[in-house]
Protein backbone atom coordinates (compact mmCIF):
# COMPACT_ATOMS: atom_id res chain seq x y z
CA UNK A 1 0.00 0.00 0.00
CA UNK A 2 2.86 2.39 0.89
CA UNK A 3 4.52 1.64 -2.47
CA UNK A 4 1.23 2.35 -4.26
CA UNK A 5 0.83 5.67 -2.43
CA UNK A 6 4.38 6.69 -3.31
CA UNK A 7 3.81 5.66 -6.91
CA UNK A 8 0.53 7.55 -7.08
CA UNK A 9 2.12 10.68 -5.57
CA UNK A 10 4.98 10.50 -8.07
CA UNK A 11 2.52 10.10 -10.94
CA UNK A 12 0.50 13.05 -9.62
CA UNK A 13 3.60 15.25 -9.41
CA UNK A 14 4.65 14.24 -12.90
CA UNK A 15 1.18 14.96 -14.25
CA UNK A 16 1.00 18.37 -12.57
CA UNK A 17 4.47 19.26 -13.86
CA UNK A 18 3.49 18.24 -17.38
CA UNK A 19 0.31 20.31 -17.23
CA UNK A 20 2.22 23.30 -15.85
CA UNK A 21 4.90 23.01 -18.53
CA UNK A 22 2.27 22.72 -21.26
CA UNK A 23 0.42 25.76 -19.97
CA UNK A 24 3.65 27.71 -19.75
CA UNK A 25 4.61 26.79 -23.32
CA UNK A 26 1.15 27.76 -24.50
CA UNK A 27 1.59 31.16 -22.82
CA UNK A 28 5.03 32.01 -24.21
CA UNK A 29 5.19 29.67 -27.22
CA UNK A 30 8.57 29.86 -28.92
CA UNK A 31 9.22 33.17 -27.24
CA UNK A 32 8.75 36.82 -28.15
CA UNK A 33 11.07 39.34 -29.78
CA UNK A 34 11.17 43.09 -29.27
CA UNK A 35 10.17 45.20 -32.26
CA UNK A 36 12.79 47.90 -31.71
CA UNK A 37 11.59 50.28 -34.42
CA UNK A 38 8.07 50.25 -32.96
CA UNK A 39 9.19 50.62 -29.32
CA UNK A 40 10.27 53.63 -27.29
CA UNK A 41 11.91 54.35 -23.95
CA UNK A 42 12.12 57.85 -22.46
CA UNK A 43 13.57 59.47 -19.36
CA UNK A 44 13.01 62.93 -17.98
CA UNK A 45 15.43 65.35 -16.34
CA UNK A 46 14.73 68.61 -14.54
CA UNK A 47 17.25 71.40 -15.07
CA UNK A 48 17.62 74.73 -13.27
CA UNK A 49 14.73 73.90 -10.98
CA UNK A 50 11.87 73.80 -13.48
CA UNK A 51 12.95 73.05 -17.06
CA UNK A 52 11.80 69.52 -17.92
CA UNK A 53 13.61 67.74 -20.75
CA UNK A 54 12.65 64.38 -22.23
CA UNK A 55 15.30 62.19 -23.82
CA UNK A 56 15.16 58.72 -25.32
CA UNK A 57 17.25 55.84 -26.66
CA UNK A 58 17.26 54.82 -30.30
CA UNK A 59 18.64 51.29 -30.02
CA UNK A 60 17.14 48.48 -27.93
CA UNK A 61 16.89 44.72 -28.20
CA UNK A 62 14.74 42.39 -26.13
CA UNK A 63 13.44 38.85 -25.77
CA UNK A 64 11.00 36.79 -23.75
CA UNK A 65 11.97 33.14 -23.86
CA UNK A 66 9.56 30.14 -23.69
CA UNK A 67 9.96 30.03 -19.90
CA UNK A 68 9.02 33.69 -19.40
CA UNK A 69 12.55 35.00 -18.84
CA UNK A 70 12.48 38.56 -20.19
CA UNK A 71 15.46 40.72 -21.10
CA UNK A 72 15.73 44.25 -22.47
CA UNK A 73 19.10 45.68 -23.49
CA UNK A 74 19.43 49.44 -24.06
CA UNK A 75 22.46 50.74 -25.95
CA UNK A 76 23.45 53.87 -24.03
CA UNK A 77 25.47 55.30 -26.91
CA UNK A 78 22.13 55.74 -28.68
CA UNK A 79 20.93 58.35 -26.16
CA UNK A 80 18.94 61.00 -28.01
CA UNK A 81 18.52 64.47 -26.48
CA UNK A 82 17.94 66.04 -29.93
CA UNK A 83 21.22 68.00 -29.59
CA UNK A 84 24.50 66.49 -30.84
CA UNK A 85 26.91 67.79 -28.19
CA UNK A 86 24.38 67.15 -25.45
CA UNK A 87 24.31 63.52 -26.60
CA UNK A 88 28.11 63.43 -26.41
CA UNK A 89 28.08 64.86 -22.88
CA UNK A 90 25.57 62.22 -21.79
CA UNK A 91 27.67 59.44 -23.31
CA UNK A 92 31.11 60.46 -22.03
CA UNK A 93 30.42 62.38 -18.81
CA UNK A 94 27.27 60.80 -17.39
CA UNK A 95 26.83 57.23 -18.65
CA UNK A 96 30.57 56.69 -19.40
CA UNK A 97 29.58 54.45 -22.29
CA UNK A 98 33.21 53.72 -23.17
CA UNK A 99 33.23 51.64 -19.98
CA UNK A 100 29.52 50.82 -19.44
CA UNK A 101 27.95 50.56 -22.92
CA UNK A 102 24.56 49.15 -21.93
CA UNK A 103 21.74 49.11 -19.45
CA UNK A 104 20.04 45.75 -19.06
CA UNK A 105 16.64 44.93 -17.59
CA UNK A 106 15.80 41.33 -16.68
CA UNK A 107 12.62 39.87 -15.24
CA UNK A 108 10.87 36.55 -14.70
CA UNK A 109 7.24 36.58 -15.83
CA UNK A 110 5.03 34.12 -13.95
CA UNK A 111 2.79 32.43 -16.57
CA UNK A 112 -0.18 32.62 -14.18
CA UNK A 113 0.20 36.40 -14.16
CA UNK A 114 -0.81 36.64 -17.81
CA UNK A 115 -2.73 33.40 -18.34
CA UNK A 116 -6.00 35.30 -18.88
CA UNK A 117 -4.53 37.89 -21.27
CA UNK A 118 -5.91 36.13 -24.40
CA UNK A 119 -9.41 36.54 -22.90
CA UNK A 120 -9.21 39.99 -21.28
CA UNK A 121 -6.87 41.47 -23.97
CA UNK A 122 -5.61 44.16 -21.61
CA UNK A 123 -4.58 44.12 -17.96
CA UNK A 124 -2.39 45.88 -15.42
CA UNK A 125 0.30 43.94 -13.54
CA UNK A 126 3.11 44.73 -11.12
CA UNK A 127 6.35 43.12 -12.24
CA UNK A 128 9.59 42.90 -10.21
CA UNK A 129 12.72 43.36 -12.32
CA UNK A 130 16.43 44.01 -12.02
CA UNK A 131 18.25 46.90 -13.67
CA UNK A 132 21.99 46.70 -14.40
CA UNK A 133 23.36 50.18 -15.05
CA UNK A 134 26.83 51.71 -14.68
CA UNK A 135 28.21 48.64 -12.92
CA UNK A 136 25.36 48.44 -10.38
CA UNK A 137 22.50 45.93 -10.32
CA UNK A 138 19.38 46.88 -8.39
CA UNK A 139 16.00 45.21 -7.79
CA UNK A 140 12.99 47.36 -8.65
CA UNK A 141 9.39 46.93 -9.75
CA UNK A 142 7.13 48.51 -12.33
CA UNK A 143 3.40 48.80 -12.82
CA UNK A 144 2.77 47.75 -16.41
CA UNK A 145 -0.15 47.71 -18.82
CA UNK A 146 -0.17 44.66 -21.09
CA UNK A 147 -2.24 44.79 -24.25
CA UNK A 148 -2.65 41.83 -26.60
CA UNK A 149 -2.84 43.10 -30.18
CA UNK A 150 -4.18 40.21 -32.24
CA UNK A 151 -2.46 36.88 -31.68
CA UNK A 152 1.08 37.86 -32.59
CA UNK A 153 1.77 41.20 -30.88
CA UNK A 154 1.77 42.34 -27.27
CA UNK A 155 2.29 45.91 -26.07
CA UNK A 156 4.03 46.49 -22.73
CA UNK A 157 3.75 50.02 -21.34
CA UNK A 158 4.43 51.69 -18.02
CA UNK A 159 1.18 52.72 -16.31
CA UNK A 160 3.21 55.19 -14.27
CA UNK A 161 6.85 56.30 -14.67
CA UNK A 162 9.53 54.35 -12.82
CA UNK A 163 11.62 56.62 -10.53
CA UNK A 164 15.39 56.16 -10.47
CA UNK A 165 17.90 57.89 -8.19
CA UNK A 166 21.25 58.89 -9.65
CA UNK A 167 23.09 57.91 -6.44
CA UNK A 168 21.75 54.34 -6.58
CA UNK A 169 23.80 53.68 -9.72
CA UNK A 170 27.04 55.51 -8.84
CA UNK A 171 26.20 58.29 -11.29
CA UNK A 172 26.54 61.24 -8.90
CA UNK A 173 30.03 62.20 -10.09
CA UNK A 174 28.89 61.94 -13.70
CA UNK A 175 25.96 64.23 -12.95
CA UNK A 176 28.33 66.80 -11.46
CA UNK A 177 30.50 66.68 -14.59
CA UNK A 178 27.39 67.15 -16.70
CA UNK A 179 26.31 70.16 -14.65
CA UNK A 180 29.75 71.79 -14.93
CA UNK A 181 30.00 71.17 -18.68
CA UNK A 182 26.52 72.53 -19.43
CA UNK A 183 26.53 75.18 -16.67
CA UNK A 184 23.18 74.00 -15.27
CA UNK A 185 21.81 72.39 -12.13
CA UNK A 186 20.10 69.02 -12.55
CA UNK A 187 17.80 67.22 -10.12
CA UNK A 188 19.64 63.98 -9.09
CA UNK A 189 16.80 61.66 -10.03
CA UNK A 190 14.79 60.77 -13.10
CA UNK A 191 11.66 58.94 -14.19
CA UNK A 192 11.60 56.36 -16.94
CA UNK A 193 8.65 55.31 -19.07
CA UNK A 194 8.40 53.02 -22.07
CA UNK A 195 6.14 51.56 -24.72
CA UNK A 196 7.46 48.23 -25.97
CA UNK A 197 6.07 46.01 -28.72
CA UNK A 198 6.91 42.30 -28.73
CA UNK A 199 6.09 39.98 -31.63
CA UNK A 200 5.66 36.24 -31.33
CA UNK A 201 8.65 34.21 -32.53
CA UNK A 202 7.63 31.73 -35.20
CA UNK A 203 9.47 28.67 -36.48
CA UNK A 204 12.91 27.41 -35.54
CA UNK A 205 14.67 30.34 -37.23
CA UNK A 206 12.96 32.92 -35.06
CA UNK A 207 12.58 30.90 -31.85
CA UNK A 208 14.11 32.34 -28.68
CA UNK A 209 16.51 29.96 -26.97
CA UNK A 210 15.26 28.80 -23.58
CA UNK A 211 17.07 30.70 -20.88
CA UNK A 212 18.50 33.21 -23.36
CA UNK A 213 19.09 36.36 -21.34
CA UNK A 214 20.92 39.31 -22.85
CA UNK A 215 23.52 40.31 -20.30
CA UNK A 216 25.29 43.64 -19.78
CA UNK A 217 28.61 41.99 -20.70
CA UNK A 218 27.50 41.55 -24.31
CA UNK A 219 29.24 44.39 -26.15
CA UNK A 220 27.33 45.59 -29.22
CA UNK A 221 28.53 47.69 -32.11
CA UNK A 222 28.53 51.43 -31.50
CA UNK A 223 25.30 53.21 -32.36
CA UNK A 224 25.98 56.80 -31.37
CA UNK A 225 23.50 59.22 -32.90
CA UNK A 226 25.81 61.43 -34.92
CA UNK A 227 26.52 62.24 -38.54
CA UNK A 228 28.66 59.76 -40.46
CA UNK A 229 32.04 60.72 -41.86
CA UNK A 230 34.22 63.61 -40.72
CA UNK A 231 33.04 65.96 -37.98
CA UNK A 232 32.62 69.69 -38.48
CA UNK A 233 35.03 72.06 -36.73
CA UNK A 234 32.35 72.92 -34.16
CA UNK A 235 31.70 69.24 -33.46
CA UNK A 236 35.41 68.54 -33.05
CA UNK A 237 35.95 71.49 -30.69
CA UNK A 238 32.97 70.46 -28.58
CA UNK A 239 34.05 66.84 -28.38
CA UNK A 240 37.59 67.63 -27.27
CA UNK A 241 36.25 69.92 -24.56
CA UNK A 242 34.01 67.09 -23.33
CA UNK A 243 36.82 64.52 -23.45
CA UNK A 244 38.94 66.86 -21.32
CA UNK A 245 36.30 66.76 -18.58
CA UNK A 246 35.97 62.99 -18.23
CA UNK A 247 38.77 62.36 -15.72
CA UNK A 248 39.05 58.79 -17.01
CA UNK A 249 42.72 58.84 -18.01
CA UNK A 250 44.77 57.24 -15.25
CA UNK A 251 48.49 56.89 -14.51
CA UNK A 252 50.46 54.91 -11.99
CA UNK A 253 51.24 57.07 -8.91
CA UNK A 254 54.02 59.63 -9.59
CA UNK A 255 54.56 57.96 -12.96
CA UNK A 256 53.88 58.58 -16.64
CA UNK A 257 52.85 54.96 -17.15
CA UNK A 258 49.25 54.73 -18.32
CA UNK A 259 46.95 52.51 -16.29
CA UNK A 260 45.12 49.90 -18.34
CA UNK A 261 41.81 51.41 -17.22
CA UNK A 262 42.55 54.36 -19.52
CA UNK A 263 42.24 52.22 -22.64
CA UNK A 264 38.48 52.44 -23.28
CA UNK A 265 38.42 56.24 -23.20
CA UNK A 266 41.62 56.66 -25.19
CA UNK A 267 40.26 54.31 -27.85
CA UNK A 268 37.25 56.62 -28.13
CA UNK A 269 39.60 59.62 -28.33
CA UNK A 270 41.46 57.97 -31.21
CA UNK A 271 38.19 57.46 -33.11
CA UNK A 272 37.27 61.13 -32.70
CA UNK A 273 40.73 62.37 -33.73
CA UNK A 274 40.45 60.23 -36.86
CA UNK A 275 37.17 61.93 -37.72
CA UNK A 276 38.76 65.39 -37.39
CA UNK A 277 41.39 64.72 -40.09
CA UNK A 278 42.49 68.28 -40.91
CA UNK A 279 43.21 69.30 -37.34
CA UNK A 280 46.25 69.10 -35.11
CA UNK A 281 45.40 68.17 -31.53
CA UNK A 282 47.14 69.47 -28.43
CA UNK A 283 47.39 67.03 -25.54
CA UNK A 284 48.18 68.87 -22.31
CA UNK A 285 49.26 67.26 -19.06
CA UNK A 286 48.54 68.86 -15.67
CA UNK A 287 49.49 67.85 -12.13
CA UNK A 288 48.59 68.82 -8.59
CA UNK A 289 51.02 70.85 -6.45
CA UNK A 290 52.38 67.92 -4.46
CA UNK A 291 56.16 67.76 -4.92
CA UNK A 292 58.49 70.26 -6.55
CA UNK A 293 57.35 72.49 -9.40
CA UNK A 294 60.21 71.24 -11.59
CA UNK A 295 59.31 67.57 -11.02
CA UNK A 296 55.64 68.27 -11.72
CA UNK A 297 56.51 70.06 -14.94
CA UNK A 298 58.52 67.09 -16.16
CA UNK A 299 55.83 64.63 -15.07
CA UNK A 300 53.09 66.54 -16.91
CA UNK A 301 55.14 66.53 -20.12
CA UNK A 302 55.86 62.82 -19.87
CA UNK A 303 52.20 62.00 -19.20
CA UNK A 304 51.07 63.98 -22.23
CA UNK A 305 53.66 62.14 -24.33
CA UNK A 306 52.38 58.78 -23.03
CA UNK A 307 48.93 59.67 -24.36
CA UNK A 308 50.44 60.62 -27.73
CA UNK A 309 52.29 57.29 -27.81
CA UNK A 310 49.11 55.37 -27.00
CA UNK A 311 47.09 57.11 -29.71
CA UNK A 312 49.86 56.31 -32.20
CA UNK A 313 49.20 52.61 -31.52
CA UNK A 314 45.60 53.26 -32.58
CA UNK A 315 46.60 54.49 -36.06
CA UNK A 316 46.66 58.20 -35.20
CA UNK A 317 49.66 59.89 -36.84
CA UNK A 318 51.98 61.40 -34.21
CA UNK A 319 52.49 64.33 -36.60
CA UNK A 320 48.91 65.40 -35.80
CA UNK A 321 49.51 65.41 -32.05
CA UNK A 322 51.38 67.91 -29.87
CA UNK A 323 52.31 66.93 -26.30
CA UNK A 324 52.48 69.80 -23.81
CA UNK A 325 53.02 69.94 -20.06
CA UNK A 326 51.89 72.66 -17.67
CA UNK A 327 52.84 71.02 -14.40
CA UNK A 328 51.00 72.57 -11.45
CA UNK A 329 50.58 76.03 -13.01
CA UNK A 330 46.95 75.73 -14.16
CA UNK A 331 44.89 74.24 -11.33
CA UNK A 332 41.13 73.92 -11.72
CA UNK A 333 40.47 73.04 -8.07
CA UNK A 334 41.86 73.56 -4.59
CA UNK A 335 45.10 71.63 -4.07
CA UNK A 336 44.52 71.55 -0.30
CA UNK A 337 41.94 68.75 -0.66
CA UNK A 338 42.33 65.25 -2.08
CA UNK A 339 39.35 65.82 -4.36
CA UNK A 340 40.88 69.04 -5.65
CA UNK A 341 44.25 67.41 -6.27
CA UNK A 342 42.55 64.58 -8.14
CA UNK A 343 40.79 67.07 -10.41
CA UNK A 344 44.05 68.90 -11.07
CA UNK A 345 45.80 65.71 -12.20
CA UNK A 346 44.33 65.62 -15.68
CA UNK A 347 44.84 65.43 -19.44
CA UNK A 348 43.17 68.02 -21.64
CA UNK A 349 42.55 67.96 -25.40
CA UNK A 350 42.26 70.99 -27.65
CA UNK A 351 42.74 72.03 -31.25
CA UNK A 352 46.03 73.67 -32.07
CA UNK A 353 45.85 77.14 -33.61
Amino acid sequence: MLYFRRFSFAVLLSTLFSISAAAQHATFGDGWLLEGDASSLQFQSIKNGSAIETSSFATMTGTIDPNGNASLKVLLDSVDTKVDLRNVRMRFLFFETFQYPEATVTARIDPTLIADLPQVKRKTVTLPFTLALHGVTKSLEAKLVLTLVGDDLVAVSTEEPVPLAVADFNLTEGLQKLEEAANVTIVPSTTVSFDLIFSKATGSEGAVTTGEIITPTDKPAAAALEAEGDFSLEACVGRFDILSRTGNIYFKPASAQLDGASGPLLDAVAQIVTRCPDLTIQIAGHTDSFGSAAANQTLSERRAQSVVDYLATRDVSPSRLIALGYGETRPVADNSTEQGRRENRRIEFSISD
